[in-house]
């Protein structure tokens, strides 16, 4: 007698649990992969798509998100911006203005350079509509309904006059010790007989700010007698003051194309290579709600057109 197998059911019923499952598994592929199993690119928009990352918040607060301000498609002529701010932002305030009045006819832009602390006292003041500032906002400015977005990348550049016999680079743990007055002699970092010279900054100088969390990781300034603080917040009066043994500091773009000084390299990298320390972030400051001719403003900054037009002559 033949033998018996399983009954016709079983069959059909394997057979729907089999189609079943691969559906289930068709149906559920990701669907943003493509057919080389590449992620779908997610779509960017908005004035601030091209914005790089911002910096960390002075004092531990978690940073303002950036707001995306659109690219206007015109402006009303009679529009005005005031700026104040970082002297380090000199030049990008410089070609952001020729741009933007360039491209919408009838608006005035008024930029000055009276330091970080002043932009930001002149914004929250109602003297400014937007403050160039060197560094993250304070929660404290941030309490105040200030916000800030980044629109250039920056370094630090160390610098010694053209004729300054030194010529080789620095460690970073010999930038601290030179600016906290622990070495006040050339010798002592490979250099020629001599005492060091620094030149530095006013504390009102976001640069400055800048200066003492990234390099002095935080700490302090020394006060020994070879060490000169000015009194106003300007990049031409400190070269000046380098003479033949001196060092100061500065932002990159105000010093690249200097003919008086050198940049010296730190851990063996000068100020345009990827890898070096002394890097920040510049932020245009703004009070919330931003007006009108503010968002315009920020729009065209933060927008590629402005992005070309703030390196135009570097």
């Amino acid at each position: 007698m033949a033998k018996s197998g399983p009954p016709p059911i079983v069959f059909i019923l394997l057979f729907l649990l089999l189609a079943g499952g691969g559906w289930f598994f068709f149906l559920n592929k990701p669907a943003a992969q493509d057919a080389n199993n590449t992620p779908t690119p997610t779509p960017s928009g908005g004035g601030g798509a091209n914005l790089p990352p911002l910096a960390p918040v002075v004092g531990g607060a978690s940073p303002v998100a950036a707001t995306s301000f659109a690219l206007p498609a015109s402006v009303p002529a009679g529009t005005t911006v005031r700026i104040d701010g970082s002297t380090s932002m000199v030049t990008i305030n410089q070609n952001l203005k020729n741009g933007f009045q360039g491209k919408f006819s009838g608006t005035t832009v008024d930029t000055k350079a009276n330091g970080s602390e002043k932009g930001i006292q002149d914004l929250a003041g109602g003297t400014a509509d937007i403050a160039a500032v060197s560094r993250p906002l304070t929660a404290q400015e941030q309490g105040q309904g200030l916000a800030a977005v980044p629109v250039a990348l920056d370094t630090i550049a160390l610098v010694v006059g053209v004729n300054n016999p030194f010529k080789g680079g620095l460690t970073s743990a010999q930038v601290q010790d030179i600016f906290k007055g622990n070495t006040q002699d050339w010798p002592k970092v490979g250099g020629p007989a001599g005492p060091i010279k620094v030149i530095n900054r006013p504390a009102v100088s976001g640069t400055h700010q800048t200066f003492k969390e990234q390099v002095l990781a935080a700490g302090e300034f020394g006060t020994a007698s070879n060490i000169t603080t000015l009194d106003r917040d300007a990049t031409t009066p400190l070269l000046q003051a380098l003479g033949n043994n001196g060092i100061g500091y500065a932002t990159f773009a105000q010093v690249a194309n200097q003919k008086t000084v050198r940049v010296v390299p730190v851990n063996g990298a000068t100020p345009d290579a990827g890898n070096y320390p002394y890097q920040r972030q510049l932020y245009y400051a703004y009070k919330n709600p931003p007006s009108q001719a503010v968002k315009d403003f920020l729009g065209y900054a933060t927008s590629s057109e402005g992005q070309k037009a703030m390196l135009a002559g570097n």
